[in-house]
């Protein structure tokens, strides 16, 4: 099977085609997308992708997608773009978190807490059970820096931000630095959630933001006045 992946949930984002054959990955190709451009360089950038491995889109087996947590903006380019070409072409879509590539990329078993920057002094945190190539979410949610710290302890840390794991490594945690998680890692993510049947369909397709947006804040603020 070929799984086309997608990240447009952070600064910068990324696409890879990999394919799987007996369940082992090969990665044919995979570009960086640059931030800020994406809703400019994405579908471009799918057909280049594409027509540089002298496939066509109906070879795609399959859509791998982040969903969050990230930028509103940004994955909202990205979603779009899965809908329409899992409507158009009838392929299986998987929504991957970003988290829970992270807790994937740790190289590490038992209970993993990935956690990610959210701003406005919150963290995204996702906790899940990771055991041999089984992979468990037990919960994705917002944090303080504090509330976080409680959670944690005892835990494996891993995050990709050097800045937040100094923050959290003085709060005693034990901490992982790792690389972000490529396009690569979405698309072995997404492609165990297409064979197990974990799938959604283009209609069912969101984002899992974590928090309301700045607008929906703003509406429920004015409802309240």
């Amino acid at each position: 099977m070929l799984i086309l992946a997608l990240d447009t949930s952070g600064r910068n984002g990324g696409l890879a085609l990999v394919r799987f054959d007996a369940g082992q990955p090969h990665v044919l190709d995979a570009v960086p997308l640059a931030g800020g451009t994406f809703s400019a360089q994405l579908v471009p950038q799918i057909a280049a992708l594409v027509v540089r491995n002298q496939l066509a889109k109906s070879d795609i087996g399959g859509f791998a997608v982040v969903t969050g947590p990230g930028s509103f903006t940004g994955l909202r380019v990205g979603l779009a773009a899965v809908k329409a070409l899992g409507e158009v072409l009838r392929k299986p879509i998987a929504a991957v978190s970003l988290l829970e590539a992270m807790a994937s990329s740790a190289g590490a078993e038992g209970r993993i807490l990935a956690v990610i920057d959210a701003g406005r002094q919150e963290l995204y945190a996702g906790t899940y059970a990771v055991q041999e190539a089984a992979l468990l979410c037990l919960s994705e949610q917002l944090f303080s820096l504090d509330e976080l710290s409680s959670q944690a302890r005892g835990n494996l840390v891993v995050v990709f931000e050097p800045d937040l794991a100094e923050r959290l490594g003085k709060r005693g945690l034990a901490v992982r630095l790792i690389p972000y998680p490529g396009a690569d890692v979405i698309a072995r993510l997404g492609f165990s959630k297409i064979e197990s049947g974990e799938i959604v369909s283009p209609e069912a397709l969101d984002a899992a933001y974590a928090r309301p947006n700045d607008a929906e804040i703003k509406k429920s603020d004015r409802r309240m006045q």
